[in-house]
């Protein structure tokens, strides 16, 4: 797809968006499809499952979603919205008011947005806009698939987008989630961000080696393990596990917020 033609299609979500739609019901089919998909679903209380759905429905209202090259399915829409849900999942309400639409590409692509080329650098799995593409993300659904089919690898693209979104809030993707930090915890999250990136970089952590990059894709990366792999974080990096309970406000042991243990 051209840079003109995803400006097109950009374009049309801001239309459609305007338009918003009200809340549906949660379709009964999906509960069977979260089971089988979402295991951070699989891992909630019956009372909790029904909160979860309540959000996914919420999101699905506020942002449009359309696919590339093929025909959006079910399975897609619910995997993005739980995506958007699990990190919020321990705050009462949230929207992800830096949010208007979500494209949906086939498979991964490279940094001109191109996903058919056979070359190697289709590497990305998923962006979220800046510029004139602002309140627009874009997401590869196999990218999107493959974390929440692998729960073993400590990574999710789709839940790393919409941290950065979180991050994202105050202006600035740096991240310093101002909109969930309490003030007091700020210097000691960047230096604990420090500490840990040095270690990534010195091939002395089991954290993805790409959040050595900066401050934002540690955080997005942190956040991956976080959601994937709670128990596991929680042993090698107890501190890392300790700031990220606080937040997103959830302690992944049961996936009880963290205001409720």
């Amino acid at each position: 797809m051209s840079r003109f033609l995803l400006q097109v299609h950009f374009a049309v979500h801001f239309y459609r968006k305007a338009k918003r739609h009200s809340v549906k019901p949660f379709p009964e089919d999906w509960h069977k499809l979260l089971m089988d998909n979402v295991l951070f679903y699989r891992n909630l209380s019956k009372d909790r499952q029904l909160i979860f759905q309540q959000k996914m429905m919420q999101f699905l209202s506020e942002v449009y979603i359309d696919a590339v090259q093929f025909e959006l399915e079910e399975l897609d829409k619910i995997l993005i919205a739980a995506s958007a849900v699990i990190p919020v999942f321990g705050f009462k309400e949230w929207h992800y008011t830096n949010l208007s639409g979500i494209l949906l590409y086939p498979d991964n692509f490279n940094e001109d947005m191109q996903f058919s080329s056979k070359d190697n650098s289709r590497n990305i799995g998923g962006i979220v806009g800046n510029g004139r593409f602002e309140k627009q993300m874009i997401l590869s659904k196999k990218a999107l698939y493959h974390g929440f089919k692998n729960t073993t690898d400590k990574s999710n693209t789709g839940i790393h987008e919409f941290v950065h979104l979180i991050d994202k809030l105050d202006d600035r993707t740096d991240g310093v989630p101002e909109r969930l930090m309490e003030h007091q915890y700020a210097i000691p999250w960047l230096n604990l961000i420090h500490k840990e990136m040095e270690a990534i970089n010195d091939n002395h952590s089991d954290i993805r080696k790409y959040g050595g990059t900066n401050q934002a894709e540690f955080f997005a990366v942190a956040s991956e393990y976080f959601f994937e792999r709670p128990d596991l974080l929680k042993k090698k990096h107890p501190k890392l596990y300790k700031m990220l309970v606080k937040c997103f406000n959830q302690n992944l042991k049961g996936n009880v917020p963290h205001n409720k243990i």
